[in-house]
């Protein structure tokens, strides 16, 4: 690796988001293509994909295991129910863990792994609004093609 601060550029969050939004089974769970972003949004269900609190940077020059959470939020009037919402998110999940088997397109960074980092927590709003959260860690560095 010839850039030692390439480290910065390997974002877990933007490659994870970017291959769960054109991920056709996640399309097709969440009812249809736009429900995939970084912000609790419309249209429901809808997944939302986030830093997390966990994780590590190793020593910050090539693997880091950064967590990135995934949120799916229901309709604030309640639906889906808790169970259909728990089989979305169970979902995104594994189509997650198919990344490290993606080609890695340049300029991105290689991941190489995606695990849970904990159970799936129904874990609604104050407003009532559902939402499932579950962690993933996704093992990645910078791609040595691209630094």
């Amino acid at each position: 690796m010839s850039d030692a601060y390439a480290i910065a550029d390997a974002d877990p969050v933007a490659v994870v988001l970017a291959w769960l939004a054109k991920h056709p089974k996640v399309t097709e769970v969440l009812g249809g293509p736009g429900r995939v972003s970084g912000a609790r949004e419309a249209p429901w269900p809808h997944l939302r994909v986030a830093l997390g609190p966990g994780g590590s940077l190793g020593d910050l020059t090539w693997l880091t295991e950064p967590e990135v959470t995934l949120e799916v939020y229901g309709d604030p009037g309640g639906w889906p129910g808790p169970a259909a919402l728990g089989r979305i998110l169970k979902i995104c999940a594994v189509a997650a863990a198919e990344l490290p088997s993606a080609p890695t397109a340049g300029g991105h960074p290689v991941v190489s792994g995606v695990r849970p980092s904990g159970a799936l927590i129904e874990s609604p709003l104050e407003t009532g609004q559902p939402r499932w959260v579950m962690g993933l860690l996704v093992s990645l560095h910078p791609n040595p093609e691209t630094t």
